[in-house]
């Protein structure tokens, strides 16, 4: 893991930067008189004209154990069972939390770990690469539909289409047992996750998403971040089970 263990941020510490390319300096970033990146300068373009998402990510921290953490009471209003099992994983300390357990954090929890991510532009669609538990999306930009009985996934399926500068991806198809923050707000089979990304300046992402999920939520709600641009990184590995410890040891009430 990049955060969190000391043990291995004692040995990244240790090691020479270069070694997994932690500190070598991107290609292509704009810097000012001084050489440091200029992350308020334009962002860049595609050759048909839209924003270049490309670039290693990270979100605005503090959001992981309660993504819904600056809305305002009632905004997200729960389903009464949804309401109730919320309170139980909070009574328990989110012990039953299969990311635990090395399944995928999946969306829209991987827009708020604090792990950095890669968004790559391919042929008819955007690869987005999460450090994360080693994981992956697909946003297919080719004009299909989102599938209407599809196999539910952790990740969920996605297509994406351009307004204007802002990239607007829609998503549908997870599993029902989805947790959206390490708090344990519930997503089920029937949440379709919009999310809206526009790059202002070189290295800065507005991000928006809105969480609608009937099952588990009276109303849609929406969540505002910001993803800062490392531009001076890259993933590493990232391998959930591998010599754990920790799941044992959860306690719970």
């Amino acid at each position: 893991m990049r955060l969190g263990l000391v043990t291995i941020s004692a040995m990244l510490a240790s090691a020479p930067a270069g070694a997994q390319w932690l500190q070598f300096p991107t290609p292509g970033v704009p810097r000012l008189p001084d050489g440091k990146p200029n992350l308020t300068a334009p962002a860049p373009r595609l050759p048909n004209g839209k924003p270049d998402l490309s670039g290693i990510w990270e979100t605005t921290p503090g959001y992981t154990g309660n993504i819904a953490k600056d809305l305002k009471p009632g905004e997200v209003s729960f389903q009464p069972w949804a309401a109730a099992l919320y309170k139980h994983r909070q009574d328990t300390l989110s012990r039953d939390d299969p990311q635990a357990r090395c399944v995928l954090s999946g969306v829209p929890r991987e827009n708020v770990v604090p792990y950095p991510f890669k968004i790559l532009n391919s042929n008819g669609e955007i690869v987005i690469l999460y450090e994360a538990l080693h994981s992956y999306r697909q946003i297919f930009m080719d004009g299909r539909p989102l599938p209407k009985d599809p196999n539910p996934t952790w990740m969920g399926y996605s297509i994406g289409h351009w307004e204007d500068d802002t990239l607007v991806i829609e998503s549908s198809g997870f599993v029902d047992n989805n947790w959206l923050d390490n708090n344990g707000h519930p997503g089920t089979e029937a949440l379709h996750l919009t999310e809206r990304l526009h790059r202002r300046d070189f290295g800065h992402i507005d991000f928006k998403m809105t969480i609608d999920d009937p099952k588990a939520y009276t109303k849609p709600w929406v969540v505002n971040l910001v993803f800062n641009l490392n531009p001076s990184t890259e993933l590493i590995e990232y391998v959930c089970d591998e010599n754990e410890k920790d799941v044992s040891h959860l306690v719970g009430k």
